[in-house]
């Protein structure tokens, strides 16, 4: 998570935001292995041959860094994640060169804007983590329904969203079935209050051109998004 500008948002420590993915019982931990999940049945279940991956505002890569190691498709993939905080992307590609993840591209940048993706896309696994719960509403409408220029023909997105009041997951799964994705999974796990969608890309795919801003980070990081 980052804000688009490439400064953390409100001067926040985004750094120091990860520190709970380290209590394993901590809600980020358990939204963690949750994602996890849901990338490692993506790229199993992924057609044979190359598995393009990107990541909005992928902070330290935990979610999809997590999981190469040792998936069968590991050497498949080539991923691009894009993160705006300086200490979190240098987080991601120790990270990446220590488990020897050569087909992992970690770059300092501003992850709201299409472009950014631009000879990325068009990906089989769009991870959209930690973002929607902290843009507004209208950003979330336009993101979900630009998301078919960043994916290949049935390419998968997971995202996330806090259910506090007010809840707008349903609004969101809604969006994303008038956008043309179906959705594969979505978990709200009781005694947590964050939420995980899975969805596949039923509409054909749109090209990726321009470079169009999806959405302004405004979130403090006070709480899981």
């Amino acid at each position: 998570m980052s804000a688009p500008s490439g400064e953390p948002a409100g001067g926040r420590d985004w750094d120091a935001w990860h520190l709970p993915y380290d209590d394993p019982d901590s809600p980020l931990s358990h939204r963690l292995a949750v994602v996890q999940r849901a990338i490692a049945d993506c790229l199993a279940e992924a057609p044979p041959g190359p598995i393009p991956v990107v990541s909005m505002c992928a902070g330290q890569g935990r979610d999809l860094l997590g999981v190469l190691p040792g998936h069968p498709r590991a050497s498949d993939v080539t991923a691009r994640l894009v993160e705006a905080d300086e200490r979190n992307a240098a987080r991601a590609r120790e990270a990446a060169a220590a488990a020897g993840l050569g087909g992992v591209e970690v770059v300092t940048g501003d992850a709201s804007t299409t472009g950014a993706y631009r000879g990325a896309v068009p990906a089989q696994l769009v991870l959209v983590c930690g973002v929607f719960g902290n843009i507004s509403w209208e950003d979330i409408c336009v993101t979900v329904d630009h998301l078919p220029e960043l994916c290949a023909a049935r390419a998968t997105v997971v995202w996330t969203r806090h259910r506090r009041p007010p809840d707008l997951t349903p609004a969101i799964r809604r969006r994303f079935a008038e956008a043309g994705f179906e959705e594969r999974a979505f978990v709200g796990p009781d005694g947590f209050v964050f939420g995980v969608g899975v969805h596949r890309l039923t509409a054909d795919p749109r090209p990726c051109t321009g470079d169009r801003r999806l959405f302004t980070f405004t979130g403090d990081g006070s709480r899981p998004a």
